[in-house]
């Protein structure tokens, strides 16, 4: 019998088959691993283990191919088969291979058009981005890291003045300052950057050695390196020749303005330098409702900054920053802290006026001070041109385009402000709730689980998270097991969700856990994060009284409620929230006429057509006011203009909430619910 040529052979022992077979599937394991598994937040090294499990699969099977053959009694040698015995007709691996080739073209078509544009544009990485990473303090005196810390933040901000560059902001770099933990291309892959900044200071009396050398992520290449050892006197002199000589070896190019902006030094104190960086660091706490006390410390630090160095603008512009977060954020909103914060930025601008941070400073203090929007904005322009990678700038500008119900320009700024902080939770956070906002709710999922990947304890974002389904769908079960869950694992932490527990409670309509959810509502009461408002906890407890009929203990309870929203209101008569939730309580008590004045001085302080954000929501309660007091009429009109407006009452609030229960059976609230539900 002639001996089967070496092709033959193949064909007859199915290697053919297998190898086809095995590229399909691999194709298509590798289709899943790089469509399916981002979207359930995988990590990067399992899909490179997925593909590289399937090449080194290949040959073995292509071995094992040669070696066995399957046949109808399992798995023998092709050695112990008969050659010239007809081989069984099969054609299960045709319709395995056709299948999945199908499923392989149909994740792939997939991923590339449900991508989108921005995720295509954020694959491609600038080679002119870069990320100043934190610099090693390495002083014999440990008290030295903000030095450092100094250092490192000045560079990153003269770089960041320039158009030509990415350069992402210090919220997401300082996260990377264990040095020796650091994975390079992991990092740049997080950052959307190719190209990183590293370096150690070490300060020595009246000495300083900066050590600075630039590095290419894509290739661990080392582009660029220096030691400079000199005068204390002339570490700012280091910073803007470290930061000019980055541009060039980056081939940024460089205007006259942006040159002349990177020679110019803050300051030349070197305390009030370090005094600032420390103040900054208390400022980006500035968004935790409980911040009062580290604000008031930044401010200390800051003024003896100016002490230090009256012209030394970086630091009057945060401190008017400083004093502008406690009056928007409801801290001290008196007409005193807002000069406080004029008197500062006035200070600024008569030594630099036309430096970016002034431009964004004078739009904060417009913004957050007067919402005058449209001063605020022009400002805001003005500094983009100037601090053109400055993520706190875009920031500023989605959250004013938000109020101005410019949505699509609020996402285009939030997402802008997320390329240029990436690690930045909060503002991933922001992102997240203005698609809330706008019931994009699968964008805004994605989002709010990327900020909980960066901020576990984040636990306001988290329970936003778990009211998606409730407020999209009406569903409260899940809500509830999440609660559940999270007050066995974290039962301290429960407090910061305890208006989520009452509302949640409320809505199952369960007595006990309701009492059980007032325990965690603290004596200064909580923050309702629609707008940011501190309710008095007797506000809590008179709702959960008066939603189960208990009138009596419901007046005692909104009594004493009363007493706090009254002084509030006497303090800050121009603070609408504080009218929001005094005419709440007077609804409560019953006193109609009371009530439906503040609801309606909250709107007329606030109302949608200035504040399309925080607006919709005193449109809400005003609407909670008529019902409780008997307009059902009037109710039901300030109900549906909410519910035609973004921002504002759920589906699931108007579901399951006791708070309408008087207006159900009315064919228009169930028009108004039917408008609301899901499609």
């Amino acid at each position: 019998m002639p001996t089967p040529s070496f092709f033959s052979e193949l064909k007859r022992r199915n290697v053919y088959k297998v190898a086809v077979a095995y590229a399909v599937v691999g194709w298509l394991l590798i289709q899943v691993a790089t469509q399916v598994f981002p979207f359930f937040e995988v990590p990067n090294w399992t899909v490179r283990l997925v593909v590289l499990a399937i090449v080194v699969g290949f040959p073995i099977a292509l071995v094992v191919a040669w070696a066995f053959e399957l046949t109808p009694e399992g798995f023998k040698r092709t050695s112990e088969m008969d050659p010239a015995a007809p081989a069984a007709k099969s054609h299960g691996w045709i319709y395995i291979a056709v299948s999945a080739a199908l499923l392989s073209l149909g994740l792939f078509f997939l991923g590339r058009f449900s991508a989108g544009p921005r995720t295509a544009a954020a694959a491609i990485i600038s080679s002119k981005s870069i990320a100043v990473l934190p610099f090693e303090n390495l002083s014999d005196d440990k008290q030295n890291a903000y030095f450092a810390d100094g250092v490192q933040d000045e560079i990153l901000t003269d770089l960041a003045k320039i158009a030509d560059l990415k350069v992402i902001s210090r919220t997401s770099v300082m996260q990377y300052r264990d040095a020796g933990a650091r994975n390079l291309r992991e990092i740049a892959q997080q950052l959307g950057v190719a190209h990183f900044l590293e370096g150690s200071v070490q300060r020595a009396g009246a000495r300083v050695r900066v050590n600075a050398q630039l590095i290419d992520a894509r290739t661990d290449a080392h582009l660029w390196a220096q030691t400079y050892d000199r005068d204390l006197a002339d570490v700012f002199a280091i910073q803007s020749e470290i930061a000019e000589t980055i541009a060039e070896q980056l081939q940024a190019q460089l205007s006259p303005h942006e040159r002349a902006a990177i020679a110019m030094a803050p300051t030349n104190d070197v305390v009030a330098n370090d005094l600032y960086v420390r103040a900054q660091a208390l400022d980006d706490l500035s968004n935790d409702p409980g911040a009062k006390d580290e604000l008031l410390q930044a401010i200390d630090l800051l003024e003896e900054a100016v002490r230090r160095d009256p012209k030394f603008v970086l630091a009057q512009c945060l401190l008017s920053d400083v004093h502008l977060d406690l009056y928007w954020g409801g801290f001290d909103h008196t007409a005193a802290r807002r000069e406080k914060a004029h008197l500062a930025l006035e200070r600024a601008e008569q030594i630099s006026p036309e430096s970016g941070e002034v431009h964004l400073q004078n739009g904060a203090y417009a913004y957050h001070g007067f919402r005058d929007y449209e001063t605020a904005r022009a400002e805001f322009e003005i500094a983009r041109r100037l601090l053109p990678n400055s993520a706190h700038l875009y920031l500023y500008m989605a959250s004013l385009a938000r109020r101005q119900a410019r949505w699509d320009d609020a996402v285009k700024d939030f997402d802008r402000a997320v390329e240029l902080d990436p690690r930045n939770s909060f503002i991933l956070e922001e992102s997240a709730l203005t698609r809330c906002g706008l019931r994009r709710y699968r964008e805004a999922r994605t989002l709010f689980q990327r900020t909980l990947a960066l901020n576990p304890s984040d636990y306001f974002a988290a329970a936003v998270l778990w009211q998606l389904p409730f407020a999209e769908h009406a569903k409260i079960a899940p809500l509830r097991t999440k609660l559940n869950l999270f007050l066995a694992e974290n039962h301290d932490a429960a407090v910061h969700l305890a208006q989520t527990y009452v509302e949640c409670a409320l809505a199952e309509r369960d007595r006990a856990a309701a009492e059980a959810a007032l325990a965690l509502v603290p004596a200064e009461g909580t923050v309702d994060p629609r707008n940011d408002s501190l309710w008095p906890r007797d506000w809590y407890v008179g709702l959960v009284a008066h939603d189960f009929g208990d009138e009596s203990a419901a007046h005692a309870a909104f009594t004493a409620a009363r007493a706090i929203a009254q002084k509030t209101v006497h303090e800050q008569p121009d603070y609408a929230p504080a009218w929001e939730i005094l005419g709440a309580i007077d609804a409560g008590l019953g006193d109609r006429d009371n009530a439906i004045a503040e609801g309606r001085r909250a709107l007329e302080l606030l109302p949608v057509s200035k504040d399309a954000w925080d607006g919709p929501t005193l449109v809400t309660t005003l609407a909670l006011i008529y019902t409780w007091v008997g307009e059902k009429d009037l109710a039901l009109q300030e109900l549906a203009a909410s519910a035609q407006m973004l921002v504002s009452v759920s589906y699931g609030e108007l579901q399951l909430s006791p708070n309408w229960d008087r207006l159900r059976g009315d064919p228009r609230f169930d028009k108004i619910v039917a408008s609301l539900a899901p499609h």
